[in-house]
């Protein structure tokens, strides 16, 4: 597990806390960790919880990365990003986010993947920054976006880079509910107990029917997609 995933199992709910003491950048090890996570979840657990430390819960892609100017790099981060996404969306478990804090880009998009986001009430920033940062939003973010935003706030938040506090996320669809920081913990773990009771397998193959074709579809389409945005051969 990486460094910066802090993972266990805590009556039946996988828990994974995002901590690299920054920003909770998205690296390949944060990626791998994460996906490392999700295995062990569906084999020893009931629900998965992903959080991160108070007030911050993701800044995005690892800017290391980002800025580095190499392409393949950049494709790898945000490819192995795009494959945890879709992860998340077909593990027959349920999936809860609690955003402890600002979530931008790459950390806007674990709640458009998860089946119950709880975020903290505070001066937080959440959504997808790319088109303000010079950056296309790439076809998978697009399409998580497309599929769980209100349909008043979706070209705002997509390609309008339209930047929301907790209580406006709720209405764009970013959350479903805010609570009181000290509180986030303890309701989202809630929840997460309260879905991983509901029966099985009648959640996870319900799950799994309404997010197939999606799940398919970023499969068969991310690739090519940021190939071809990076400038690189198929």
């Amino acid at each position: 597990m990486s460094p910066t995933v802090r993972s266990e199992i805590r009556d039946g709910v996988a828990v994974a806390i995002l901590d690299d003491g920054k920003a909770n950048a998205v690296s390949r090890a944060v990626c791998d960790g994460l996906c490392e996570h999700l295995a062990l979840a569906e084999k020893d657990a009931k629900a998965v919880l992903i959080t991160g430390r108070p007030g911050m819960f993701s800044g995005g892609f690892d800017l290391s990365v980002m800025g580095s100017g190499v392409a393949q790099d950049v494709f790898d981060l945000v490819n192995a990003g795009a494959e945890v996404y879709c992860r998340i969306r077909e593990l027959p478990l349920p999936v809860v986010v609690a955003a402890t804090g600002h979530a931008i880009a790459a950390g806007a998009i674990f709640l458009l993947a998860a089946d119950a986001r709880i975020g903290a009430s505070g001066s937080f920033r959440i959504g997808l920054n790319e088109v303000g940062a010079g950056m296309v939003l790439p076809h998978f973010a697009r399409e998580l976006a497309r599929d769980r935003l209100s349909k008043r706030h979706f070209i705002r938040a997509a390609s309008q880079a339209e930047i929301y506090g907790p209580d406006a996320a709720v209405d764009a669809g970013f959350l479903d509910r805010v609570v009181d920081p000290s509180e986030l913990f303890e309701v989202a773990f809630a929840e997460a107990a309260r879905l991983g009771a509901l029966p099985q397998p009648a959640f996870g193959n319900t799950k799994r029917a309404l997010h197939e074709s999606l799940v398919v579809h970023l499969r068969e389409t991310t690739a090519p997609d940021l190939r071809a945005m990076m400038g690189l051969a198929d």
